[in-house]
């Protein structure tokens, strides 16, 4: 694939694989009389499904389809915890200030990947950087429970 084109119509027929078409086809005119037999319609499941359905932390590789879009960038956060301020005491901070967060010491962190909560960690330190050990993967089915 050109990276200057973006991806070919031949690509995205291959990735959507048998996809039946929505728009029917013509009846021939001999059979317009008679009324068309009732057509089996398989559903297949998403292909993430079983990427999904795993649990307890699995590492099973997502399907050989999604292999394009591995390599897209996503902005990964750790948040240690969160506050309200003003506009007057933010402009009042300085080197030195402790500024208080709702969080208590000991709590987890939350790993968000887009904005999003995906999993909770403690704070750990590897070769004097910081790090989020993760002790608990947010399921589908939760964070669908926090969009309502």
């Amino acid at each position: 694939m050109d990276d200057n084109k973006g991806i070919s119509q031949d690509e995205i027929d291959k990735l959507l694989g048998n996809i039946p078409s929505s728009a029917p086809e013509p009846a021939p005119a001999a059979a317009a009389s008679a009324p068309p037999p009732p057509q089996k319609v398989t559903v297949a499941p998403p292909p993430m499904a079983e990427f999904a359905a795993s649990s307890g932390g699995s590492t099973t590789a997502p399907p050989k389809e999604l292999d394009f879009i591995l390599d897209i960038p996503l902005r990964v956060t750790a948040q240690l915890g969160r506050t309200k301020m003003l506009i007057k005491d933010v402009l009042q901070l300085g080197p030195g200030s402790v500024i208080e967060l709702d969080r208590l010491a000991g709590e987890p962190v939350d790993l968000m990947v887009n904005e999003k909560l995906v999993a909770k960690g403690e704070v750990v330190v590897i070769n004097e950087n910081f790090g989020v050990r993760l002790t608990e993967i947010i399921t589908p089915i939760e964070r669908i429970n926090k969009l309502k």
